[in-house]
């Protein structure tokens, strides 16, 4: 089933626009188009699916930066 957008842009404009990364493109797609299809519940789940993995790409990033600005091993044990 095709839904129809209400003004004149579509989602996928929007996400362009705004430079979305896959993820939250994709939660924006099924946050617009819940309700519009057959199974509602199914769209907000897959948008909750999507959210849920940029929060852990975010947290992964995160970590990553923090460990990388720690000093390495080798310079601590050459200091001692």
């Amino acid at each position: 089933m095709h839904y129809e957008s209400t003004g004149d842009y579509d989602v996928i404009d929007f996400v362009q626009d705004y430079k979305l990364n896959f993820n939250r493109g994709n939660v924006v797609k099924y946050i617009a188009r819940a309700g519009k299809k057959d199974d509602e519940l199914q769209d907000l789940l897959k948008a909750k699916d999507y959210i849920e993995r940029e929060i852990q790409y975010v947290r992964d990033l995160r970590n990553k930066e923090v460990q990388d600005f720690r000093e390495p091993k080798w310079f601590e044990n050459s200091t001692k």
